[in-house]
């Protein structure tokens, strides 16, 4: 049993009833505000007590927010900088994997379930508040309402469909989005719009979840949903404020009227809470009676949270700087033929006194290189072409379906141009991962890659690889949205051997094209002899003497 505050006996609203409801509606509605108000004000009283960090964050009303297009939102711990225009997050993403590539912690899932309009969206927005973690993910069921057929919309245009029943869910396709999700792979999520009660054509993209917060009616209602959970809770508002919720929601923002709003709750809403949502409250963990006024239970919830993360941490640069690295160099590695002309590049380049101009000049000139070395690995096929003087000639023409190219921001960025030159209309996607300077583990802080790019061959650019950590997690990204690993590219200024041994061993049907290796890495992760901080040089950037050469701007080496 449950530790359940008991309620008085709610108003039932049957047929006998139905017509005094029809008259009095907006009574009903005044007096329920009344009393939503009167919880809010006791809410607020008691959280007076909050941090200065709390400050910057949005209030949360425990009244629903308009929800004409629902979906998925992805959100990082709370902001430090807040403007008119956007809202600056600070904390990255921490290795998913472990240091052979794989993935080797799942994303914690948090159920939440209960009626409809009972506040588990303002318990999972509070419960998101207090975690202080990045990457969560609020999930909602209401974006897998099934597509209805021309007659289903014709009972939904007249309140004759029943919203509230699981065979209005598409379960099927909302399982495998959430176990994907949890597995840390990219997904889509449908965007549903109650205005029209249809899927928008629009799909949102959501990717990258240490905590994702799953809600809905019937949450607790799938046995394959059930075993994706590792914590249920339902949350139990009284049954007033709840109808209430609703009538001001739907005459609000679906405008509807009263009628069709009693209409419904009496012939769906309330016998589907009886027959599906309330019996699935046994099989909770936690019972959260009042809704998101209830501070006390988000609290015990928020700490169970965070010291089951605190189990699931992992080290990976501790583990790849400690491996074994005495092996021959992977076949899968090439480096461009040190000519007297690459050698003399890389001289002006290592240079310290070389000045930035010269070092922008004869790196552009490198890189070009680089990547026309690069693309000979991509798959090519005989094409046949006449000439102008008519006659045939066999040649050789790319066999694939298109070439994107990934900058590892910033220094990854120089290495664009490059590309584009040779590359005519390539894409180009952009990921940012830096150091954490407490954990020293590389973070993932941005990300942004073209649409469809799971069928692309992707050239990933970087100019220095040390430990090898960044570039595993950028990898670890593609693969996570369905890139496959023999068409990935790896690009590279300059290695360390203990990078090349890290990502050939972590993913041995990546291709790594680099122009020179060095061998050693000293105790602050500095290649030697090495270049220095590409990033700082090229950009014209001051570099802390005890960083490391990808640290900060540069990403996690």
């Amino acid at each position: 049993m449950h530790p359940v505050l008991s309620y008085p006996t709610t108003h039932s609203l049957d047929s006998a009833t139905n017509h005094k409801v029809q008259l009095q509606g907006r009574g009903l509605l005044d007096k329920g505000l009344s009393k939503m108000e009167n919880e809010e004000k006791t809410a607020s009283s008691s959280n007076t007590g909050s941090g200065s960090l709390d400050r910057l964050l949005p209030s949360v009303s425990t009244g629903l927010t308009p929800r004409k297009n629902t979906t998925s939102q992805c959100k990082s711990e709370p902001p430090l900088l807040r403007t008119a225009k956007r809202t600056i997050y600070t904390a990255g993403r921490p290795p998913w994997y472990n240091e052979h590539g794989t993935q080797s912690k799942e994303a914690f899932v948090i159920g939440l379930c209960g009626g409809s309009a009972s506040g588990k969206t303002t318990v999972a927005r509070k419960i998101i508040e207090a975690l202080d973690v990045p990457w969560v993910v609020l999930l909602s069921m209401d974006s897998f309402y099934n597509v209805l057929t021309p007659d289903e919309q014709m009972l939904a245009a007249s309140n004759d469909y029943n919203f509230d029943h699981p065979d209005a869910f598409d379960f099927g396709l909302l399982t495998q989005t959430l176990r994907n999700l949890k597995q840390g792979k990219s997904v889509k999520i449908p965007v549903y719009d109650f205005t029209t009660n249809d899927r928008r054509k629009e799909w949102k993209t959501v990717y990258g979840a240490s905590v994702i917060i799953f809600e809905g009616i019937l949450a607790f209602t799938d046995k394959e949903l059930l075993q994706l959970l590792d914590m249920k809770i339902f949350v139990d508002t009284d049954s007033d404020i709840r109808l209430v919720r609703r009538l001001r929601r739907d005459i609000t923002e679906r405008g509807r009227d009263v009628e069709r709003v009693i209409k419904q709750y009496n012939k769906f809403v309330k016998p589907a809470f009886e027959q599906y949502i309330e019996p699935t409250m046994r099989l909770a963990d936690i019972v959260v009676p009042r809704g998101g006024s209830n501070m006390v239970a988000i609290d015990l919830i928020v700490q169970h949270v965070h010291s089951q993360l605190e189990e699931r941490e992992l080290s990976v640069r501790a583990a790849l700087a400690s491996a074994d690295q005495a092996q021959p160099l992977p076949q899968t590695l090439s480096i461009l033929e040190s000519t007297p002309q690459v050698r003399g590049m890389h001289t002006i380049i290592r240079n310290k006194e070389t000045s930035r101009d010269e070092l922008i000049f004869y790196s552009k000139r490198l890189m070009r290189l680089l990547i026309e070395r690069a693309l000979s690995f991509l798959p090519s096929q005989v094409h046949l072409v006449q000439t102008p003087q008519g006659e045939d000639y066999e040649g050789r023409t790319f066999h694939g379906n298109r070439i994107t190219g990934v900058s590892i921001l910033r220094a990854g960025e120089t290495m664009e141009p490059a590309l584009r030159a040779v590359c005519k209309d390539v894409r180009i996607g952009k990921i940012l991962i830096q150091t954490n300077q407490e954990t020293r583990e590389p973070e993932l802080h941005y990300l942004r890659l073209p649409k469809n790019i799971s069928e692309d061959h992707v050239i990933l650019m970087d100019c220095t690889v040390c430990t090898g950590a960044a570039a595993m997690m950028a990898v670890r990204v593609l693969l996570d949205h369905d890139v496959q690993e023999d068409k990935i590219l790896l690009v590279f200024l300059l290695m360390a051997e203990m990078g090349v041994h890290s990502v050939a061993y972590a993913f041995p049907q990546v291709k790594i094209i680099t122009t020179a290796v060095d061998k050693k890495v000293n105790d602050l992760f500095h290649i030697i002899p090495g270049m220095g901080n590409f990033g700082d040089r090229y950009f014209g950037t001051d570099a802390r003497p005890d960083r490391s050469d990808e640290e900060m701007d540069e990403p996690s080496c």
